[in-house]
């Protein structure tokens, strides 16, 4: 399963104003740390803030801030703001679906993007935030440990 770059900014985005609920962070911030464009990310961010999960302040200091409920709010929330995940049926133009073997292979397709989409209807953010911060602590880890 593919998602979009406008997907994958959001799924960024909402982690990052996550990790920090009471901290603004500007657009530009979060493009420049993603390599995207900040006229894309714009956008990305007004569809979060029409869909409550972002706050956004204007003026000199201002940005944008978390504003759902990180124990709730799970990766397929995030995913269906942008794209029509729920409703695909798996099939694709992948295999060629007049022989044996591409109907086989698009069987299988089907089956893995059936269980990609439970996976993200069983992970919130929370969860992710929880499984950042374990990758944080074991590279300070290895990288001490490296470095002895």
């Amino acid at each position: 399963m593919k998602l979009q770059k406008s997907t994958s900014l959001a799924l960024y985005s909402v982690l990052e104003f996550a990790a920090n609920p009471g901290r603004q962070l500007s657009a530009a911030e979060i493009a420049e740390k993603y390599g995207a464009s900040t006229h894309h990310l714009a956008k990305v961010l007004r569809e979060l803030g029409r869909a409550g999960l972002v706050e956004s302040a204007r003026g000199v200091g201002g940005g944008y801030r978390f504003s759902g409920n990180a124990k709730r709010l799970t990766l397929m929330d995030v995913i269906e703001l942008f794209e029509d995940i729920s409703t695909r049926t798996g099939e694709s133009d992948e295999f060629d679906e007049s022989s044996e073997v591409g109907r086989a292979l698009g069987a299988v397709m089907a089956e893995v993007d059936e269980i990609a989409k439970a996976t993200f209807r069983s992970i919130t953010v929370d969860t992710m935030l929880k499984l950042i911060e374990r990758q944080r602590r074991a590279l300070a880890l290895a990288n001490t440990l490296a470095a002895t």
